[in-house]
C-alpha cells in the first residue's frame, strides 16, 4: 500500500518479488557494522597498516564518533567508508615512507575535529615509544 501512495503503478509493484521494511539505524546499530562482521571496515583497515608493520588503533569513543557523523549525514552505514578514508588518507600516504612508526592512533577528537591520526614511534630501542601528531 505505501509504494501505491508513492506513486508506484500496480503493475510494477507486481513485478517485484520481495518487498522489504527496514528500520533506520541507530548509532549502536553502525558501530557493530563497523566491527562485527566478517569483513567489517575495522578489520579491514587494521589488516591493510599491518602491511607496513603499523597497528591501527582505534580509541575510546572513536567508533561512536564516526557513527554519529554517519548518522549526520544521513546516508547510514553507506557514509562509514567515506568517513574512515577522509581521517586516515594523509596517513595511509605517509606511513609506507616513515617505518619507525609502530602504531596509528584514531581519537573521538580526531574523528570530532577531522584532525590527523597520532603517531606512536618506535626508538629502535634506544628508549620509550613516543607518540607525535602525524604531521611532525
Amino acid at each position: 500500500q505505501d509504494l501505491l501512495k508513492y506513486g508506484f503503478i500496480p503493475e510494477f509493484i507486481g513485478r517485484l518479488p520481495i518487498i522489504v521494511t527496514l528500520h533506520h539505524l541507530d548509532q549502536q546499530d553502525i558501530v557493530r557494522i563497523l566491527t562485527e562482521p566478517k569483513n567489517a571496515l575495522v578489520k579491514q583497515y587494521q589488516k591493510f597498516f599491518t602491511l607496513d608493520n603499523v597497528e591501527l588503533v582505534f580509541q575510546k569513543g572513536s567508533l561512536d564518533a564516526i557513527a554519529e557523523l554517519a548518522l549526520l549525514r544521513g546516508t547510514g552505514a553507506r557514509a562509514l567508508k567515506s568517513i574512515i578514508e577522509e581521517a586516515l588518507l594523509n596517513s595511509m600516504f605517509e606511513i609506507p615512507s616513515r617505518p619507525e612508526i609502530k602504531r596509528c592512533l584514531i581519537s573521538e577528537r580526531s574523528i570530532r575535529e577531522a584532525l590527523e591520526p597520532e603517531f606512536e614511534l618506535s626508538d629502535e630501542g634506544d628508549g620509550p615509544e613516543r607518540q607525535i601528531g602525524a604531521s611532525a
